[in-house]
């Protein structure tokens, strides 16, 4: 561009009809292998969208059952406007329910997480079981029916101790094809038996792709992740004819302890090869077990384990990590001697919540199996980092000077995601065009 002005293709015009017009051609317009034009990440039309599409519409990661251990336990998880509500119920299963009351709409639980024995609304004291049956609703007219106003309920599913949820009354299907192949890598460590020896919360001045994009590549990892790279390979990414010569010491360290590794996982019964279905499919996810530098134990500075108990029936800490990550809004890490889990939560177009969450085994105690700090500081310094890069790239896509660039080989996972996320976009309007929406 000769001037500083806004290009065409990163302008949303305004008006309702003009604004889903140029939404439309913006998104028909996706040129691939490079990165979106600046109101995808910019625009509260686009966002508005995203909501509607994306999250409204696919499973998306809310905790882990570690979190609500008890019978009344609760967390919620707030998406853009709605707020959910995850309890245990009476009978130990998961629910989930909108948080909001079905007297006059108020916002029933305001606390993140907590303990209830049933759920009260603060205004006027409309009762719900865990399970969301309305119970108490003071005085009402002949003929009011408790049954028909019982909490709106949301889809659960719970994978191997993880639990998704999806907003949509009719969420996609192929969730059933992804848990059969995801739950066999996780299984061994117990998650849903394991107990939260810490969680964090990063709000992050970021559009939650660029956020979701920053995570699907390590082309900034070697300079920008001092602590995380003590561990994880720098190599991650590249072809092994592409790995440059400077880190072809560390590629023979990965392929040593790949070996090693892998007769571990055999001798355990854990599935380590590499499944990406990152688009293509409404749940787009990909997993893979793969060895840590260092001691290859942990995500620690030097690679040692950050507890001294083993999760579930493993027998040993040299299992590497198993890394999941299931779109649009989560990815984990399974190691011998714990679990961090990750989960991004749109708040705005330019703000989004990152939640960490670090499970130990059950019978695991602070000061005494492990330091909390050791425990913690590398993902701490990475999610720092990460917000970091990812304010400077919303303030970059802000900028009149912003054009799409393209993705670089290693980046093939954030060209993936932005298919998927396409894909979805016009998926969700093709089934709002059939309705006459």
């Amino acid at each position: 561009m000769d001037e500083l002005t806004l290009a065409p293709e990163n302008r949303i015009a305004e008006g309702d009809r003009e604004t889903r017009n140029e939404i439309d051609r913006l998104i028909d317009g996706r040129r691939p292998g490079y990165s979106l034009p600046s109101p995808f990440y910019t625009s509260p039309d686009f966002f508005a969208r995203d909501l509607e599409a994306i999250f409204a519409s696919t499973w998306i990661f809310a905790a882990s059952v570690a979190e609500v251990p008890e019978a009344g336990d609760f967390v919620t998880v707030d998406i853009g406007t709605y707020s959910v509500i995850i309890i245990r119920d009476d009978d130990g299963a998961i629910r989930a329910h909108h948080n909001v009351c079905r007297h006059r709409g108020t916002r029933l639980l305001n606390d993140l997480t907590g303990s209830v024995g049933n759920i009260v609304c603060g205004y006027h004291q409309w009762t719900y079981t865990p399970g969301g049956e309305l119970i108490s609703a003071g005085v009402q007219a002949p003929g009011f029916d408790m049954a028909c106003f019982s909490l709106r309920p949301v889809e659960v599913r719970v994978i191997g101790g993880l639990i998704f949820i999806c907003l949509s009354p009719t969420p996609p299907e192929d969730i059933d094809e992804v848990a059969a192949v995801i739950e066999p890598y996780i299984a061994g460590h117990d998650i849903a038996g394991a107990k939260v020896a810490a969680q964090s919360d990063l709000i992050e001045d970021s559009n939650w792709k660029l956020v979701m994009e920053n995570n699907r590549e390590c082309y900034h990892c070697e300079a920008g992740h001092p602590e995380l790279t003590c561990t994880f390979f720098p190599t991650y990414g590249y072809a092994p004819e592409e790995i440059p010569k400077r880190l072809q010491p560390a590629y023979q360290r990965y392929l040593d302890a790949e070996e090693q590794l892998h007769e571990n996982c055999e001798r355990n019964g854990l599935p380590y090869a590499l499944v990406e279905e990152l688009s293509g499919r409404p749940t787009g996810f990909r997993i893979e077990r793969a060895a840590l530098d260092g001691k290859g134990e942990s995500y620690t500075m030097d690679g040692s384990a950050a507890s001294a108990k083993l999760l579930g029936d493993l027998d040993t800490f040299v299992l590497g990590r198993a890394s999941l990550h299931v779109q649009p809004n989560t990815w984990f890490h399974a190691m011998g001697d714990h679990v961090v889990t990750f989960s991004l939560l749109p708040l705005a177009a330019d703000k989004t919540l990152v939640r960490t969450t670090w499970l130990v085994a059950p019978d695991a105690e602070e000061g005494v199996d492990y330091d909390l700090e050791n425990l913690t500081t590398v993902w701490i310094k990475t999610n720092e980092q990460d917000a970091h890069f990812c304010e400077l790239a919303q303030s970059g896509v802000s900028s009149p000077a912003y054009e799409p660039g393209p993705y670089a080989p290693t980046e093939s996972q954030v060209d993936d995601f932005v298919t998927w996320y396409i894909e979805r976009l016009k998926a969700h309007r093709d089934a709002t065009d059939s309705r006459g929406e």
